[in-house]
């Protein structure tokens, strides 16, 4: 059996599905270890789990809302990713030289997995929890690409071996995406050995003492979430999103997601909550608004959900400009747009005539079919029986 290190930033969106091929692993009994913020993942991966902590810049992510295109960029490279990459290296250090593993799964995003094994000569693959860096976002920003290129040469320097070449965000061992051609789309990924290997859905702990009996057989659902990350710029789009389901809730039941408690004067008719189980809400649910976060529409589309997508920053407008093209949603302005636009963007995703739940089920039969966990399991293990294989792209 093999040893695998997963290393990841404190994003529950990029935690989830590693905890997924994780436990497939341990499943097919190999020993997994993990180097992060600790208290998270224990929370979703389990009390027991074998975390080598590490810590995270004060404040977690913290963004300026009015930041958007290249400056967002920017500022999650230089504010956040940068500094938790300095911060994680001791850690990830000391974790593989306790652990030993025998392949670090390092997450896009948590640099410093990739950096340290590059520099201890341990082989790794990247998580790439979104496909958004996958089609070379920044080939049409040649000034923004060399600035990466720059921190990240000077991140290698202090934290890795300084004599290495590869991008930390792509292995040359391989690169797991979890996406299919359904949503991805037909063009060819703009760097080597990336296997799309389908999102990983799987069953997570909840707390939420979600009030079933409150749903309505009568009336389709729809849920409005902007993630777990976002609730610094969100609060107009939520007033804007529980007016919009006011005015229709003599044919419309709608769920607001809330975790900053920004809300206050809701409406009847219309269900404001702090959690939800998203996962098993989902089923349930006839449409879904969110900010194009690639976790939340893999988890709709999965349930062959129609998405109505109002992207903010980051990959957000990538992913966005996925649903659309795949016919499973519509796109919105998360700034500008209006209750009254809001609410017939919803009319449309829920108008069988559309297709959007034809497109939606359609993305879900590919996901299921991509096997995400068992895949992404399958190749981890032959890395680890070859540290040369390559991971070729579909």
């Amino acid at each position: 059996m093999s040893r695998f290190l997963f290393v990841v930033p404190p994003l529950v969106g990029h935690l989830n599905p590693a905890v997924g091929v994780a436990g497939e692993l341990a499943r097919r009994g190999h020993d997994v270890a993990w180097a992060g913020y600790a208290e998270q993942i224990r929370q979703h991966a389990g009390a027991d789990a074998v975390v080598f902590p590490c810590p995270i810049p004060e404040g977690g992510l913290r963004r300026t809302a009015d930041l958007k295109g290249p400056a967002a960029f920017q500022f999650l490279w230089a504010e956040f990713l940068i500094p938790l990459a300095d911060l994680m290296a001791p850690g990830v250090a000391a974790a593989i030289e306790a652990f030993e593993p025998d392949v670090v799964v390092a997450d896009q995003q948590a640099v410093a997995g990739a950096l340290v094994a590059e520099r201890y000569g341990v082989p790794h693959v990247t998580s790439a929890t979104t496909s958004a860096e996958l089609v070379d976002p920044l080939a049409t920003l040649p000034k923004v690409a060399d600035w990466v290129r720059t921190r990240l040469g000077e991140l290698r320097a202090r934290i890795g071996d300084p004599a290495g070449t590869a991008d930390p965000r792509f292995s040359p061992h391989g690169v797991l995406a979890f996406t299919t051609r359904e949503l991805f789309g037909a063009a060819e990924p703009a760097h080597d050995r990336v296997h799309l290997v389908g999102p990983v859905i799987s069953s997570r702990p909840s707390t939420s003492d979600f009030p079933w009996e409150l749903l309505d057989p009568a009336r389709p659902t729809v849920l409005v979430t902007l993630g777990t990350v976002n609730m610094d710029a969100g609060a107009r789009f939520l007033r804007e999103a529980v007016a919009a389901l006011a005015a229709s809730a003599d044919r419309v039941q709608g769920i607001v997601l809330d975790p900053g408690h920004t809300l206050t004067d809701v409406p009847d008719g219309v269900l404001v909550r702090a959690h939800v189980p998203q996962l098993d809400l989902l089923g349930h649910v006839a449409a879904v608004v969110c900010h194009g976060g690639h976790n939340t529409v893999c988890e709709s589309l999965w349930h062959g959900v129609p998405l109505v997508v109002a992207p903010i920053r980051d990959d957000q407008p990538i992913i966005a400009g996925q649903v659309v093209a795949a016919g499973a949603g519509v796109r919105v302005r998360f700034g500008r747009v209006t209750a009254t636009q809001l609410a017939a963007a919803i009319d449309t995703v829920l108008d069988d005539t559309a297709g959007f739940r034809a497109a939606a089920e359609a993305v879900g039969r590919s996901f299921r079919a991509a096997a995400g966990v068992t895949a992404a399991a399958d190749l981890l293990d032959h890395l680890a029986v070859r540290e040369n294989i390559g991971i070729s792209a579909d």
